[in-house]
C-alpha cells in the first residue's frame, strides 16, 4: 500500500492547510470589498488588474475560481520572476558589456521617465536577447511532465498510453547539439534573430513549456522582468559582491545556493 502523506495531519501538513484557508479568506474578503466599491456592474467598471479582469468575467467563473487562479498567478508567478530576475543580474553583472549595450538601449528608448510604457518594451531587443539568454541558462522549472494521451514511439522506444515524461528543460538547454559548442555559455547574441533561429530545433527553448501547457503567465512574467530591469538599469550601474560564490542549486527551481550578493551604485555617482 502507497500512503500519500499529503493527506495525512501532519504537524506540516495542518500548518500548510490553516494557511491555505487563511489565504483564501482574504482572498474572498478582497473579492466582497471590490464588489461593494463597484456595486454591482462590473463589467467596464472594474480595475484593469488581474482581480478586476476575473470579476468582470465572473458570469463564467465563480468565486472559488477567482480564489484559486489569483493564488496559482501569485505562487506561481512570485518566485519564478524572481528567480529570472536574479540570474539575469548575475549575469549582467559577469558581462559588463552586456550591462553597458543593454543600458544604453533603455535610455534611448525609454529615456529617464519614471516608469517605463508598455510601447517602450517592444523596442528593447537587447534586453529581450538577454532576458532569453539567461531563461535559456538558468530557466526557473527545470524540467516539466507530459502524460502520453496514446500509445506513441518515441526515439525508437515504445511509450504506452499514460506514460509521464519528465522533460529535463535544464538539460535541453545546454546540450550541444541543439545550440552549438558555446552552449554552456552567456552569448545574448544567439537571440538576435528571434527565439525560433536561436536554436538548431525549432523547439530547443522551452523555458515556459510548450503546447496547449505552456505556462499561461510566461507574458506577465518577461513583462515584469523588462519593467523591473529597466527601472534598475536607468538608475544603476551594478557588479557582484566579492563574496559571491557561483553555485546553482535546484530547490524546487533553480537558485544561487549561496544567494547573489550585488553591489549597486547610482549613475549619478558615477
Amino acid at each position: 500500500m502507497h500512503l500519500n502523506f499529503r493527506f495525512l495531519p501532519t504537524k506540516r501538513n495542518v500548518s500548510c492547510w490553516k494557511l491555505d484557508r487563511g489565504i483564501k479568506k482574504s482572498l474572498k474578503k478582497l473579492i466582497e470589498r471590490r464588489r461593494s466599491n463597484c456595486g454591482n456592474k462590473m463589467q467596464g467598471n472594474g480595475a484593469k488588474d488581474l482581480l478586476g479582469l476575473l470579476m468582470e468575467a465572473s458570469n463564467d467563473i465563480s468565486v472559488n475560481d477567482i480564489i484559486e487562479e489569483c493564488k496559482s498567478f501569485f505562487f506561481a508567478g512570485k518566485q519564478t520572476t524572481s528567480n529570472l530576475l536574479t540570474w539575469t543580474a548575475v549575469l549582467l553583472a559577469m558581462h559588463p558589456q552586456w550591462q553597458v549595450q543593454a543600458r544604453e538601449e533603455v535610455l534611448r528608448v525609454c529615456g529617464l521617465r519614471d516608469i517605463p510604457n508598455k510601447d517602450d518594451f517592444i523596442k528593447l531587443k537587447t534586453l529581450s536577447m538577454i532576458l532569453n539568454e539567461s531563461l535559456r541558462l538558468y530557466p526557473p522549472t527545470v524540467a516539466t511532465i507530459r502524460r502520453t494521451k496514446v500509445d506513441a514511439e518515441l526515439g525508437g522506444y515504445m511509450i504506452p498510453h499514460g506514460t509521464e515524461l519528465l522533460i529535463p528543460i535544464l538539460a535541453v538547454h545546454h546540450d550541444k547539439a541543439i545550440w552549438g559548442n558555446d552552449a554552456n555559455e552567456f552569448n545574448p547574441a544567439r537571440f538576435s534573430g528571434g527565439v525560433a533561429r536561436a536554436a538548431k530545433h525549432p523547439i530547443g527553448f522551452i523555458p515556459f513549456g510548450l503546447g496547449v501547457r505552456t505556462c499561461i503567465g510566461q507574458n506577465l512574467a518577461i513583462l515584469q522582468a523588462k519593467l523591473a530591469l529597466s527601472i534598475i538599469l536607468q538608475r544603476f550601474s551594478f557588479k557582484l559582491a566579492p563574496t559571491y560564490q557561483h553555485a546553482p542549486t535546484v530547490l524546487m527551481l533553480l537558485y544561487p545556493q549561496y544567494g547573489a550578493p550585488i553591489i549597486f551604485q547610482p549613475l549619478s555617482q558615477i
